[in-house]
């Protein structure tokens, strides 16, 4: 799905090993309608990937704070947070199509006009067209667990990944990143805590933040007894 980046200065200097990517791709049936949203939609919507940070505020058409979410899945909550905080723009970032379509479809319906869509891997992304402390949050919503140990590896919360992340962020900016794995709850609280850009803003995982809608999966876990974990941290 996606190529070998383009180093830049600071990627230049580090070691050469096996890229983090933070999508595996899996199957998935993407519907007519989903289909259509690509295809109509698409144009309007979706930013293609580049190696160049873009003019943000020209593709959004004015200047506002921006949030970019990683892994946004069927786009359900990505699109309820646009509408619920119009004032800030957000930048979703999939590259499963069905759940791209999906979100095409929502934004649409809803007549969003603060919300647009890279349909590439986010780690490039945020690498090649997030400018340094430029986003004001960065969202991370139940990405994969990788439960089994063999796989840990795979996990998207690693310190390489955690340390491109807060440059990307402004002072002030906040991490936000939600679970519903405890042993990934804890591995994420580990490795955002061992970050010297990143101060915890509870005093270890926090209070699930009213915009932060409840998905009909997690709804259905915490009915099952699951819990879910939320972490929020801020940059210095």
């Amino acid at each position: 799905m996606t190529a070998d980046h383009t180093p830049d200065a600071d990627d230049a200097q580090a070691p050469r090993h096996r890229a983090i990517r933070s999508f595996v791709l899996r199957a998935g049936r993407t519907t007519e309608a989903q289909s259509r949203a690509l295809a109509t939609l698409g144009p309007r919507w979706i930013v293609p990937f580049a190696d160049r940070v873009p003019d943000w505020s020209a593709v959004f058409g004015r200047e506002a704070p921006r949030v970019l979410e990683i892994g946004f899945g069927m786009g359900d909550a990505t699109a309820k947070i646009a509408a619920a905080r119009p004032e800030i723009d957000f930048i979703g970032v999939e590259v499963h199509p069905p759940g791209v379509g999906a979100l095409l479809q929502r934004i649409d319906e809803a007549r969003l006009s603060n919300l647009r869509i890279v349909q590439f891997d986010a780690v490039q992304v945020l690498r090649q067209m997030i400018a340094p402390r430029s986003l004001h949050g960065l969202h991370i919503y139940f990405p994969d667990p990788w439960p089994k140990k063999r796989h840990h590896k795979r996990r998207l919360i690693q310190p390489e990944f955690v340390q491109l992340a807060t440059s990307r962020l402004q002072p002030g900016g906040y991490l936000h990143c939600a679970t519903d794995w405890q042993p990934y709850a804890e591995h994420m609280l580990q490795v955002l805590r061992a970050e010297p850009g990143l101060v915890n803003t509870a005093a270890d995982y926090a209070p699930r933040p009213d915009w932060r809608p409840v998905s009909k999966f997690e709804r259905r876990g915490l009915k099952l007894g699951h819990g879910v974990w939320d972490l929020m941290f801020t940059a210095l």
